[in-house]
């Protein structure tokens, strides 16, 4: 019989005949290595948006606000970083980051909005 070795740590593997590690904590140790790149590029974009959101919510005392270009880039907001997008019918384009978004206005202004649940 053939002896086969943890994927992991290459030890001896006992038991089923298709079986790949030895135990369970090597089976999780192996997959987290495998998945550790994408695992952190997603972490990152996850927490900028959430920086983002933060970011929009602070403006926003109740549905709608407007402010500068500079202030939200202090408050350390990546412009580059949204959820979705939402197009008018007269073709304005919203940004959103979940539930807030900003719509660009002139002179590097944006117009801030809180959409509600009831249109989600």
């Amino acid at each position: 019989m053939e002896t086969k070795q943890c994927l992991e740590c290459e030890e001896q593997v006992r038991g089923r005949i298709d079986k790949k590690f030895c135990s369970d904590l090597c089976r999780n140790s192996y997959n987290n290595k495998q998945n550790s790149d994408s695992t952190s590029y997603v972490r990152n974009i996850t927490n900028i948006l959430r920086k983002n959101r933060r970011i929009l919510a602070e403006f926003i005392s109740d549905e709608t606000a407007k402010t500068s270009k500079n202030k939200l880039i202090e408050r350390g907001f990546v412009f580059r970083y949204i959820t979705n997008t939402y197009t008018t019918q007269k073709g304005a384009t919203y940004y959103f980051c979940y539930e807030y978004g900003y719509l660009p206005l002139e002179n590097d202004y944006y117009f801030l909005v809180k959409r509600s649940e009831d249109k989600m």
